[in-house]
Formats: C-alpha cells, sequence, structure tokens
C-alpha cells in the first residue's frame, strides 16, 4: 500500500534581498515526504537547506507555489492556524539542543504536551514512555547539564515527538557529536519513525547517516532532487 504524502512542496519559490539584489534560494522546487519514511538533505552550506526546513515547519512563507501539510494548503493560512499545525503536527530538532536548563528531562518532554492541554498525569506518563524507547529512562531526573550529549540530543527528539506529530524536521541534530554516539542517537531516531509512522526530513552533513535512510535529496540551482 502506498503511503500518505503529510508534506508537499508544490513549485515553491523564496527569495531574500541582499541590497538592490535578489537572492533565489528555491525556484519552482517540488518535494514530497511520505509517513514512515526518513529523508536526508544532504547540501553544501548556503544552499538552502535551512530555508526548505523552515518552508516545511511553517516558519517562513513562500514566496510563490504552495506548500501542504497532511493535504492542507498552508501559504494562505492565518498565523493562528498555521501556529495550530506546528503544534500538533510538526516536530523539529536543532544541532543545539536547546532544552530548558531549569527543568528535569523528563519535564522538558512533558512541557510540550502540557500546552497542548494534556493532564499533568497523561504527560508524565507518555515523557515516561519516550525517555524509556530512547534508552535513558534512568536519566529522567537530571536537568541538561547533568547529561551527555548524545543523552541531550536524545531527549530533545523525545520532546520533539511528544504530541505525536505527522512530520519530524531535524537541522544537523547530530552535527556537535562524535560518530559513535552520533551513530547511536540516529539508531534511535530511526527506530521511533518505524514504530511511530511520522515522517522525517533530516538535514545532515555525514554522509555515512545519510546513506542510511531511506532517500537522499539535495538542493541544486533551486530545485530539491534526489540522488
Amino acid at each position: 500500500m502506498a503511503r500518505k504524502t503529510v508534506l508537499k512542496l508544490a513549485a515553491v519559490d523564496r527569495q531574500y534581498g541582499q541590497g538592490e539584489q535578489v537572492l533565489s534560494i528555491l525556484k519552482n522546487a517540488d518535494f514530497e515526504l511520505r509517513a514512515g519514511e526518513i529523508v536526508a538533505l544532504v547540501a553544501p552550506s548556503g544552499t538552502g537547506k535551512s530555508t526548505l526546513l523552515h518552508l516545511a515547519g511553517l516558519l517562513e512563507h513562500p514566496d510563490g507555489g504552495e506548500i501542504y501539510i497532511n493535504g492542507e494548503a498552508c501559504g494562505g493560512l492565518p498565523d493562528d492556524r498555521r501556529t495550530a499545525i506546528r503544534r500538533g503536527d510538526i516536530g523539529f530538532v536543532y544541532q543545539f539542543h536547546h532544552l530548558l536548563p531549569e527543568f528535569s528531562a523528563l519535564e522538558n518532554i512533558m512541557m510540550p504536551q502540557l500546552i497542548s492541554g494534556l493532564s499533568r498525569k497523561e504527560a508524565k506518563e507518555r515523557a515516561a514512555q519516550l525517555l524509556d524507547y530512547m534508552r535513558i529512562g534512568h536519566r529522567a531526573d537530571h536537568r541538561p547539564a547533568e547529561l551527555s550529549g548524545g543523552e541531550q540530543q536524545r531527549v530533545a527528539i523525545a520532546r520533539a515527538v511528544a504530541n505525536a506529530p505527522l512530520i519530524l524536521l531535524a537541522d544537523e541534530p547530530t552535527g556537535n557529536l562524535d560518530p559513535e554516539t552520533a551513530s547511536y542517537v540516529f539508531d534511535a531516531l530511526e527506530a521511533l519513525v518505524r514504530q511511530s509512522g511520522l515522517a522525517a526530513l533530516i538535514a545532515t552533513h555525514n554522509h555515512e547517516l545519510a546513506g542510511r535512510m531511506d532517500r537522499r535529496v539535495t538542493i541544486e540551482g533551486g530545485k530539491i532532487r534526489e540522488f
């Protein structure tokens, strides 16, 4: 059975002004991401990886074309609807974990669930399950400063999927980690994707990790192409 398309960019344009010049990052770009797959975004710095992730995550508006999340055209939606989609359907992981330092690992994962209206009991149970799934349940009560880099990123991944999103967008999630730790974190991320059926788009410079994903895409001349 064909997997459902949960993210689609259709003929998307994105430009930025540089003085009197216009810098075109994406030109009539097309891309689809399907449920249950992990796609590597591999491209040199400055070609638009972060721009693509920001557009896909509804953090920026395209200058042309359309972005669909779970079949819904998002380009012309009001800000409150775009915020609701980001909160419910999209999870973000960055190169730096951005965990709240004053809260424990468990509390960091509970936070987005509480914001979405879950009870404290439900949020705590799901956070504990996610920490166990990421194999760091024994570190639940530790604050970020007490965790290793790999542990911090696994907590960040768990937090990103706490509200059971359709899409996970990750920008160099293992970029600050040594190769062995990066591989371990990716193993946990891959297992989570396979188990939950979410779709993941991961920007990375790590070609070894990219080779382990379902597909690899790059940005060339403003187009998104598979390689």
